[in-house]
């Protein structure tokens, strides 16, 4: 069945963050929004249907996640990431980022050390720091033109106050896909150290490049041992709004403090809607998925071509895995503000900061390509026209 991703589907008027223009500065108001990590396409169509079927009953009170909720995803993760799951092993989480807080609550107390690997999704350093904990960055280094971890000073900065470290896998904002072998030297660290790893792995179903997505509690017993795996159909099938995730913690120790946290706080219920789109998904949305990811491969592509070809100051990391290419613009020779003017008041593109991303972001942009290819097209000439005008 064909699915139509160059549908230009009006978003205002929606309560949508990601096109909430008054959010920016009232010239800047016709901005092209490419910053958060939402997708501008409509949701598999059995997706809506199954969220229309149960709207029709008109009673949505209290629930509980069904047992074709649980079987549904089990199911997806056999097929899609070879990790037969037990059931016992997923708790429910309102989303990734309330997780991250709750496993920070669970597995250290205040003042102990948590490590991420910056740049990163920001909100990682917000769940330590908001949460009394001390932050410890082990910053990625680049490579021959790829990111990788600094092993080294990783195993330097951990002390007996470190407790936690927090992976993002496939990595936003760098679009790194993680091989075996750097998990598993990973995983070897905090074993023996005693750190549980916090495993972030929402963008896992969009692969781009040719390097297959572990799943981090896959690579042996000791990791499936130390590792909390946060994942959601929200970033594959665009249902950041229905507000559900699904935590795998194979450890029963490690479990019970997360669902003792999740206790604490009463976010054990489910939301009726996410519920019946996560299994819709699973059960039905394959195939709209594998041709989401050609579209956005092309997406890719075009960017990739036409900076190398028309602005090529700005340079594209490789993007194995995630919709949100990571620009380097250290190149134009601008400091962060210019560069975030140049983007918003000059070429009227709402993109992310690298700076937001913490350590290692500053002079790059992070752009969301999950959007009609021509509103990217747009984009990048708009991009374009504003770069060559200040130089």
């Amino acid at each position: 069945m064909p699915y139509n991703f160059d549908s230009l589907i009006d978003r205002t008027k929606t309560h949508s963050i990601k096109w909430d223009t008054g959010l920016l500065p009232e010239d800047c108001r016709d901005a092209i929004p490419l910053w958060v990590a939402d997708m501008d396409f409509a949701s598999p169509p059995e997706v809506v249907e199954a969220i229309q079927d149960r709207a029709a009953h008109p009673i949505y009170g209290y629930t509980n996640c069904s047992e074709e909720y649980y079987r549904s995803f089990i199911e997806w993760m056999k097929r899609r990431d070879s990790w037969d799951i037990k059931k016992e092993w997923i708790v429910f989480s309102p989303g990734v980022v309330p997780a991250l807080n709750l496993a920070v609550l669970a597995y250290t107390q205040p003042g102990d050390k948590i490590i991420v690997q910056p740049p990163v999704y920001y909100p990682f350093e917000s769940a330590v720091r908001n949460n009394g904990r001390q932050l410890v960055e082990n910053p990625l280094v680049i490579q021959d033109g790829r990111y990788t971890m600094a092993f080294d000073d990783l195993e330097k900065k951990i002390d007996e106050r470190t407790k936690l470290l927090i992976l993002c896998s496939p990595h936003n904002p760098v679009g790194r896909v993680w091989t075996t072998g750097e998990l598993s030297r990973l995983v070897d660290i905090c074993a023996g150290r005693g750190i549980v790893i916090v495993s972030d792995e929402i963008h896992s179903d969009i692969i781009l490049g040719t390097e297959v997505h572990h799943c981090t509690a896959t690579v042996s017993d000791k990791a499936a041992a130390i590792t909390i795996t946060l994942t959601a159909p929200n970033k594959t099938f665009n249902l950041a709004g229905l507000q559900t995730a699904n935590i795998v913690i194979p450890n029963a120790r490690l479990r019970n403090a997360f669902v003792q946290q999740v206790t604490n706080i009463g976010l054990g219920l489910s939301n009726i809607f996410g519920m019946v789109a996560q299994g819709a998904a699973y059960d039905k949305g394959e195939p709209w998925l594998e041709e989401l990811l050609i579209y956005l491969r092309e997406n890719y592509d075009t960017v990739r071509h036409f900076l190398a070809q028309r602005v090529p100051v700005i340079k594209v990391f490789p993007l194995e895995g995630t919709y949100l290419p990571w620009l380097d613009c250290r190149g134009l020779g601008l400091s962060d503000a210019q560069l975030h003017a140049l983007f918003l008041k000059d070429a009227k593109l709402w993109l992310d900061d690298g700076t937001m991303f913490g350590t290692g972001g500053s002079g790059f942009m992070r752009l969301n390509i999950a959007c009609p290819r021509s509103i990217l097209v747009k984009a990048l000439e708009q991009l374009e026209k504003a770069v060559y005008t200040i130089s």
